[in-house]
């Protein structure tokens, strides 16, 4: 960051490309197990192609296994929307700045995580409140 806080062009530019190529490789990701889950019947995940019914625990593993593969696909969906926010505040101007609280997050945080959007303060204030409404 410069004297005045501002991140520097460079350093927008290495977020940037940082945040594209992770973007890559989630929507890569995201195609493998969406491939992989939906365009198979489950008679054809499980390998069994002939005409008899396998036993049901084979079934019930098998449906547990495409929900799970499913849920993990919108984990990275939810990731993919967060990166392309990230990618909308660089292009904004508003990289690098709390949502929330609109100060500034740390350098440290941002190499960590480029796609977040708030600072650590306010982002553990919103997990709480989460949690609270969890319990």
């Amino acid at each position: 960051m410069t004297k005045r806080g501002k991140i520097g062009r460079r350093e927008l530019k290495n977020f940037k490309n940082l945040l594209i190529k992770e973007k890559i490789n989630l929507l890569h990701e995201i195609n493998h197990i969406t491939n992989g889950t939906l365009k198979k019947s489950q008679r054809e995940a499980s390998g069994d192609l002939s005409g008899y019914s396998y036993h049901m625990a084979d079934m019930a593993s098998d449906v547990y296994e495409r929900d799970f593969l499913l849920q993990l696909a919108a984990g990275e969906r939810k990731l993919l929307f967060k990166i392309d926010d990230a990618l909308r505040r660089i292009e904004d101007g508003g990289y690098g700045y709390c949502q929330e609280c609109k100060k500034r997050i740390s350098m440290a945080r941002l190499k960590a995580i480029p796609h977040a959007a708030c600072c650590c303060s306010c982002q553990e204030k919103m997990e709480k409140k989460q949690n609270r409404r969890h319990e």
